[in-house]
C-alpha cells in the first residue's frame, strides 16, 4: 500500500507555506541554462511545467514560448483573437504580464478578463469555440497559465489551437522546439514591449468569460431542474479561478449555492496536506478536500474544483466520489437523459479510466472510444459528435451539449459539479446512491493506482515495448484477453502497456508531468484479487527493468 504522509490532511502551519517573494523574484531573476535539459522547455501531456526555484519556469521560458507560439500562429494563418487567462498560482500571474508583452509586440489581438478576474480553462475552451463557429477565417485560439493542481510554487503554460482544446503532440512538438532554439540563441529574436504599453495598446480588449459561459449553461445543463430541485450547494473553489464564477451561476439561475472559502491566496494555506506530504489542490484528494468533507452534512450536494476549474470534486452526504465512480454514474445518466444527441455519439475514456465504463457502454449500447492519457486525445471527437462524453480518472470530463455541438473541448470542473446537481434534481437519488445501483448490476470494481520512480531509461523501455514482449498469459490468475501498447480509437502509442482480463487489468505508463511511473490497477473481483493483479504488475515491471 502507498505510504500516506503524517501530515496528510492536517492545514499547513506558517513554516510549510511556500516563500511566494523568493518564488516570484526567481521568476524574473534567475536563468534557465538550455544546456541543462531539466531546465528546457518540455511539454507534457498538460503544457510545460516548472518553478521558477528550479530554473523551469521562469520568465526567459515564457518569452520563448509565446514567441513560439506567436510564429506558430503566423505559419498557420491563425490570425483572429487569442484569447488569455491564468489561475491563482503566484508564477500565473507573473508568467501572464511576460505573455502579454511578447503577444502584443508580435501583433496579436489578446482578449483578457478585466482587471483581477482570473480565468478558468473550460471557461477559455467556450470561448474559442463560440467565436469559431461558423467561421472560416479569423480563427481564434487560447493561451492557458496554469500548472492545474500542481503545489503553490509550480507555474504551468498550455496553448489551445482553434479547435478549443489541448494542442496535440505535433503542435507542441513544433513550440517546444522553437522555444528551445530561442532559449539557446539568448532569446534573440523574441519581440516584446514594456507592459504598460501592452496593457494601453489598442490590440488588448476585456472579455467577460463568467458571463458568457454563465449565460450558455443552458445549452449544456437543465439549469430549470436544478433551480427548481432546492438543494442546497456548498462550493470550495479550493482558493481557484472558479470562485468567481459561483456566485453569477446562483444568481442567474436561482440555485442555493455557498461557496464555503472565498479566499484567494497563492500560498493556499487553506488547503490540507495531500498524501504525500505536499500543499496539492488535488479536488480527487480525500486529504485535500478533508476541510468540504467535514462540512458535507450540511448540504445536499458539495463539490470542488481545482485552481484552473478543469478538475471536479464531488461530494455527498456518505463520501467523496471516487472520480472513476463518479464519471461512471455520468456516462449513465447523460446517455439516458441526452435523447437528441448523435445515435452514434460514444463514451470516451482513456484508457487508464476504469472498465466500468466499458460495461456501461455495453448496457446502454453506445460504443466506448477509448484513447491514451491527455484530454487533448478527445478533442476531435467531441468536435464531430463521436463521444457524446469524454472522460478520464484524473476527475476531468466535458460533454456535450443538448443539440449535439461541442460545450467544451477541454476539461471542465464546473460544468460536471452542476451535472451532479441536475443528476440528483432528475433522479431524486445522490451519485453516490446511483452508482451503488449501477455496480450491483454491473459489477463493482476495486481500483488503485500505485507510483514509483522512472528515469529516462525507465521511459524508454516503456515507449519501446510492443505486445509481443508481455509475456503474461495470466492476470491474476484469470487469462489475458488482451495485451496493448496502442490505444484502441486511434491507433496512438500510450508509451507503456496495459494488460486485461475478464475480471480487472492493469496498466503502466510514465507520467506526462512528474518523474514518476505510473501503474493502474482494477479489479472486479474485490481486494485480494486486485492484489494479485499488483503483485503480477509489480513483477513485470521488475523483469522488464533488469539490466
Amino acid at each position: 500500500m502507498p505510504v500516506v504522509h503524517a501530515k496528510a490532511g492536517t492545514l499547513p502551519m506558517p513554516e510549510d507555506l511556500e516563500n511566494i517573494p523568493a518564488l516570484v523574484s526567481a521568476y524574473f531573476t534567475e536563468f534557465p541554462n538550455p544546456a541543462v535539459s531539466a531546465q528546457r522547455v518540455s511539454f507534457g501531456t498538460s503544457g510545460h511545467r516548472g518553478s521558477s526555484l528550479l530554473y523551469t519556469f521562469n520568465e526567459e521560458h515564457i518569452y520563448a514560448i509565446t514567441q513560439a507560439v506567436c510564429d506558430y500562429r503566423k505559419a498557420n494563418g491563425i490570425d483572429g483573437p487569442l484569447f488569455l487567462g491564468g489561475d491563482t498560482h503566484a508564477l500565473s500571474e507573473a508568467a501572464f504580464r511576460s505573455a502579454l508583452e511578447v503577444l502584443v509586440a508580435n501583433d496579436v489581438q489578446v482578449c483578457i478578463a478585466p482587471s483581477g478576474m482570473y480565468t478558468a480553462t473550460p471557461a477559455i475552451s467556450h470561448a474559442i469555440l463560440n467565436w469559431n463557429t461558423n467561421r472560416t477565417s479569423g480563427l481564434a485560439d487560447g493561451i492557458v497559465i496554469t500548472p492545474s493542481h500542481n503545489p503553490p510554487r509550480d507555474g504551468g503554460f498550455k496553448y489551445n489551437p482553434p479547435h478549443g482544446g489541448p494542442a496535440d503532440t505535433h503542435v507542441t512538438d513544433q513550440i517546444e522546439k522553437s522555444a528551445n532554439t530561442y532559449l539557446e540563441k539568448g532569446n534573440r529574436g523574441v519581440q516584446m514591449t514594456h507592459l504598460r504599453s501592452a496593457l494601453s495598446s489598442s490590440l488588448v480588449n476585456e472579455y467577460d468569460f463568467i458571463r458568457a459561459y454563465v449565460d450558455d449553461l443552458p445549452k449544456v445543463l437543465d439549469m430549470k431542474a436544478i433551480a427548481d430541485s432546492k438543494l442546497r450547494i456548498g462550493v470550495d473553489p479550493l482558493g481557484g479561478a472558479s470562485l468567481q464564477m459561483w456566485e453569477p451561476i446562483a444568481e442567474t439561475y436561482g440555485i442555493d449555492i455557498t461557496v464555503v472559502n472565498k479566499a484567494v491566496d497563492p500560498t493556499f494555506r487553506f488547503v490540507p496536506f495531500d498524501k504525500d506530504g505536499k500543499i496539492r489542490m488535488d479536488c480527487s484528494s480525500p486529504y485535500a478536500m478533508s476541510g468540504l468533507l467535514q462540512m458535507r452534512n450540511h448540504f445536499d450536494l458539495a463539490v470542488a474544483c481545482d485552481p484552473d476549474s478543469d478538475r471536479h470534486g464531488i461530494v455527498t452526504s456518505l463520501e467523496l466520489m471516487n472520480p472513476n465512480h463518479f464519471l461512471s454514474v455520468a456516462a449513465w445518466y447523460l446517455f439516458r437523459t441526452r435523447a437528441t444527441w448523435p445515435v452514434d455519439a460514444g463514451i470516451g475514456k482513456t484508457l487508464v479510466t476504469s472498465a466500468l465504463l466499458d460495461r456501461v457502454g455495453q448496457d446502454i449500447k453506445r460504443q466506448v472510444v477509448e484513447v491514451p492519457v491527455g484530454f487533448k486525445w478527445f478533442v476531435p471527437y467531441l468536435l464531430n459528435g463521436r463521444c457524446g462524453l469524454g472522460c478520464e480518472e484524473s476527475a476531468g470530463a466535458s460533454f456535450l451539449c443538448f443539440d449535439g455541438t461541442p460545450w467544451s473541448t477541454d476539461k471542465d470542473g464546473p460544468l460536471m459539479c452542476l451535472l451532479a446537481a441536475e443528476m440528483m434534481a432528475v433522479e431524486q437519488s445522490s451519485p453516490t446512491e446511483l452508482y451503488e445501483k449501477l455496480t450491483q448490476r454491473l459489477g463493482n470494481p476495486v481500483y488503485q493506482r500505485l507510483d514509483a520512480p522512472a528515469d529516462d531509461q525507465v521511459r524508454g523501455k516503456l515507449k519501446a515495448l510492443t505486445p509481443e514482449d508481455v509475456a503474461l498469459t495470466s492476470l491474476g490468475g484469470s487469462p489475458v484477453t488482451e495485451i496493448i501498447t496502442k490505444a484502441p480509437a486511434n491507433d496512438a502509442p500510450i508509451g507503456g502497456v496495459k494488460v486485461s482480463s475478464a475480471d480487472g487489468w492493469f496498466a503502466v505508463r510514465p507520467s506526462g508531468t512528474e518523474p514518476i511511473c505510473k501503474v493502474y490497477t482494477e479489479s472486479f473481483k474485490g481486494e485480494d484479487h486486485l492484489s494479485a493483479i499488483q503483485k503480477d504488475a509489480i513483477e513485470f515491471m521488475e523483469r522488464l527493468l533488469k539490466p
